[in-house]
Order: structure tokens, then C-alpha cells, then sequence
């Protein structure tokens, strides 16, 4: 499952001391983080805006990494912060992101955080009738609290937004109270369906039409994130898929599903994809409705990755044959694919790059737990490691790095690490400020 690498990945792994100078300083596991990837990124959401002759913002889902980089790429490159705590808010304006900018999301908030929101200007997502009553109690008429309403779309089995009927009870509310302003709906799908989030974006439009007839502005259609990432060529995602068995996995290790990881139409294709169909984007326009979404692995697409230190390694035979198996410096925890019971399937690279003969290879943790292991399946190396040698984890951005960090063994949480540009085409690196 060889990783797609960007040209900032290349000119990484073909320096011949950057890596290991960093490496030597941190004195452990750490991650890389680009934002001049993030900002990439952005602009092709915002491009896809222009191209369909939509006014939209995008929103970057804060939750999926931690970095203060990315904060501030998002403050410098036109992008809001979805935020869903007070940390998460405090965060994005420390980082100049300014208060009406942010989007602020999640179930049943705390009182606190609805408190900043209101103060900010931020734009609140209410998933409940008794939130929509607490925050129009911190709202004023001079300053109204800026609303959108989170929908349960039909048929879906999920505890967040609210129903049909709670949905007219809450228009009711606001034709009551000057103190909260309904500037739109929102909700969230799973899965990358495309074709779902127009159909339900077109639903929200007439909801806003609808509201507007009752004297509210409600100009904002939210359609969150799930915008896919392609990780790893098609051909080896298909592969993988058709022959994968416990045989590939150290000790028989099996799993029910993965992300995937192939993914045809990534990112702000996707957007564009989403505006085409059905005509959203001609809807959107005739109504004079903003559009905002709320990607965030998509935002950090190859934007990152996580790097390990081999510090042991054995040998070990499957089915007659033989495979490594490493040690490294740091856990699973730092691979978050975990939580959702899967793998993270894109091959990691082994540097130095150098010739010798393939190795298929399991990766295990610093830990004294069977279970903690990065890698279960057998990637096939391209050499046999060493003690010493670096693994870096491709696009581990999004998700990936720090969902499921903690010091487990009381080892330290893996640093972040900025690479810039600079004139001369050499990195320049920092650590990040979060």
C-alpha cells in the first residue's frame, strides 16, 4: 500500500541529514507537520467556490489535529475553525483567527463555551431546544446570538441535531426572543456519499426559504466534513481488497473494515462534485444562500506525517516463512486508527533509503502490552531494518497524530514539528506552538 507522497514528503526523505538531525534533537517519536500544505489545501476548497459561482466558507474541523500551525495557516489563507470547547476556542483566537470566523459545534455545550461564542460573534450550531434557551439568555438585542440550527436527518440513527418537530418549536423560540438570530441550518452525514449531502443541502435550502417567511435572514447551509482523503494508488487499494486474509497480519490479526483509503473523487473535488449535482449550486445562488463546510481530515490531507525510531527487532515465521518484527520508540497511540477498531494501511517508509532485499515487516510499540502494535500486518519493506533506522508514517495529519495520545508509561506525547520554506528551497523547522 504504497503511500502518495507530495513534493515536500520527497524533499524530506532525499535530504540527507534533515530527518536525523531532527530526529537527534527530539530524542524521540515526533511528528511533521507543512501548513504550506493546509493552505494548499484551502485554497482548492475556496477555488471550487469560485468555479461554481457559489459563496461559501469553509470551516476547519479543529478536532482532527491539534497544531497551532494549522490555526494560524487557516487565519492567514481565508478559513474559519469549527471548534467544539473552550480550548478548541481560545486556541483558534490565540491563533488569529478572529471570533467570526469560528463555528462552534457539538452536543449540549458548556454554558462557558456558549458564553465566548456570543461574546466573539461566533456562529453556533444549537443541537437541542433547552441550548437554544441558554444561549438566547447570554444573546442581547443589540448583539444577537448567531444561530444555525443542526437538523436529524431522516432515517439516520444518531443522539446529535434535532427533529422535525423540535425544529418548529425552535422557530417559535425565535420568533420570541431578539436575543438569537437564526442565520441558517446545519448536519452532519457519515460516510463520503456525495449525491446524500446535495439531496439534504437542497432540503436545507428550503427549510431557509421557509424560515425567511417567518422573518428570520437564514442565509447559511452547513453540510459539515466528511470529505474522503486518497491515500494510496487504486490499483493497490483493489489488490489489497481482494486478497487480504490473517495471513497477512502478525499473529493472525484480523479486522472487520478500514478506511478507505483509495478514494477517487478526494477533497474539493468532492465539493465540486457535491455543487454539480442536481443542480445545487444554480439553487444555491438563485436564493442568494451561503454554503459552509467543515472539513478536516481533507484540510490536512499530506500535510503531515509521524516519524519512529527502531530501537529493536526479531525474527519471527509465518506459514514457513520468515518476517521481522520492530520495536520503535513510541506506541499506537499515536496512530489513532486504533479507536475505530482498524489499521492504518499506508506503508511506512523506511529511511535511510537505501538498496536490499525486501522485507515483509510488523511494527510493535515501546510497551508492555501484546496489543499495542502500529503496524500488524506484514508491510513489505524494501530492506531489512536497523536499530537506529527512521519509519515515517505518511499523511498521518488528519485524525492520525494526536486523537489518541497520551504519556502511557509515562513516555512523553510525540512533538510536533513545523517545516518552512525558505528562499534558498531548503526546510527551515520549529517546533509548533500548541
Amino acid at each position: 500500500m504504497p503511500a502518495h507522497l507530495d513534493p515536500w514528503e520527497r524533499q524530506l526523505l532525499d535530504d540527507p541529514n534533515l530527518l536525523g538531525d531532527i530526529a537527534f534533537a527530539m530524542n524521540g517519536p515526533f511528528h511533521i507537520m507543512y501548513p504550506a500544505r493546509v493552505a494548499h489545501n484551502i485554497r482548492e476548497f475556496r477555488a471550487a467556490f469560485v468555479r461554481a459561482g457559489v459563496q461559501g466558507t469553509v470551516y476547519y474541523g479543529k478536532k482532527a489535529n491539534k497544531a497551532a500551525c494549522v490555526a494560524r495557516a487557516c487565519a492567514e489563507h481565508g478559513a474559519g475553525v469549527d471548534v467544539a470547547s473552550v480550548g478548541e476556542l481560545t486556541a483558534a483566537l490565540a491563533q488569529g483567527v478572529r471570533g467570526a470566523e469560528l463555528m462552534v459545534t457539538g452536543p449540549a455545550k458548556a454554558d462557558e463555551l456558549l458564553w465566548l461564542a456570543t461574546r466573539h460573534g461566533a456562529l453556533v450550531a444549537v443541537d437541542d431546544l433547552e441550548e437554544l434557551d441558554r444561549l438566547a439568555a447570554l444573546g442581547s438585542p443589540a448583539t444577537p446570538a448567531r444561530v444555525l440550527l443542526r437538523i436529524l436527518p431522516a432515517a439516520a440513527a444518531s443522539r446529535f441535531g434535532m427533529s422535525d418537530a423540535e425544529i418548529d418549536a425552535a422557530l417559535t423560540v425565535f420568533g420570541a426572543r431578539t436575543s438569537i438570530r437564526l442565520e441558517g441550518f446545519s448536519f452532519h452525514l457519515s460516510g463520503y456519499d456525495a449525491a446524500a449531502r446535495a439531496d439534504l443541502a437542497g432540503e436545507l435550502i428550503a427549510r431557509c426559504l421557509h424560515a425567511r417567511t417567518r422573518g428570520h435572514p437564514a442565509a447559511i447551509v452547513s453540510i459539515g466534513g466528511g470529505f474522503g482523503v486518497d491515500y494510496v494508488p487504486a490499483a493497490a487499494a483493489a489488490a489489497f481488497a481482494e486478497r487480504v486474509g490473517r495471513h497477512w497480519f502478525h499473529s493472525g490479526r484480523s479486522f472487520d473494515s478500514y478506511y478507505p483509503y483509495h478514494f477517487a473523487v478526494p477533497g474539493a473535488a468532492m465539493l465540486a462534485q457535491i455543487l454539480d449535482h442536481d443542480d445545487l449550486a444554480q439553487r444555491l445562488r438563485d436564493n442568494a444562500i451561503r454554503l459552509a463546510i467543515e472539513p478536516g481530515r481533507a484540510l490536512l490531507a499530506h500535510a503531515g506525517c509521524t516519524v519512529f525510531r527502531v530501537q529493536g527487532r526479531k525474527t519471527r515465521h509465518a506459514h514457513g516463512r520468515p518476517y521481522q518484527l520492530l520495536t520503535v520508540d513510541g506506541t499506537s497511540l499515536s496512530l489513532s486508527e486504533q479507536w475505530f477498531g482498524s489499521e492504518y494501511l499506508p506503508d511506512p517508509v523506511l529511511w535511510p533509503e537505501r538498496p536490499g532485499a525486501p522485507t515483509p515487516t510488523s511494527v510493535g510499540a515501546a510497551t508492555c502490552l501484546d496489543s499495542d502494535m502500529l503496524s500488524w500486518r506484514r508491510v513489505p519493506l524494501p530492506r531489512r531494518a536497523a536499530v537506529g533506522d527512521l519509519l515515517i508514517y505518511p499523511n498521518t495529519a488528519g485524525y492520525q497524530m494526536d486523537s489518541n495520545e497520551s504519556a502511557f508509561h509515562e513516555l512523553p506525547i510525540p512533538p510536533k514539528v513545523v517545516l518552512h520554506d525558505t528562499p534558498s528551497g531548503r526546510f527551515r523547522w520549529t517546533r509548533d506552538g500548541s
